[in-house]
């Protein structure tokens, strides 16, 4: 499974190369959030499948990296082929690519 850096995950997202999954818990997501992400909270993943486009390359999200990468795994067992994590999560992309979004 791939890792992406904050900023090669957002310069994707920018170019609409990738949809990103945000799956942190609800609290987290108002928060902070990146605009345009899906969010699925981890829990929600194993029934929402349908939710999630398997037509498009996905960069999971969480909070610092480690339920993405979780979650990431899972879809690629269940058939997802285009799948990377965001290394570092919505931590790294506030500290590298956007410094005005909150950071918790």
């Amino acid at each position: 499974m791939r890792e992406l850096s904050a900023s090669e995950a957002a310069t994707l997202h920018a170019q609409s190369s990738v949809r990103l999954l945000d799956v942190r818990e609800p609290w987290e997501h108002e928060l902070v959030h990146v605009a345009g992400a899906l969010h699925i909270p981890m829990g929600e993943i194993p029934a929402r499948l349908a939710d999630i486009p398997a037509d498009q390359p996905l960069v999971v999200m969480c909070h610092h990296g480690m339920r993405s990468m979780q979650v990431a795994h899972f879809l690629l067992a269940n058939g997802f082929k285009d799948v990377a994590n965001l290394d570092g999560g919505i931590d790294a992309w506030a500290a590298v690519v956007d410094p005005a979004l909150a950071r918790y």
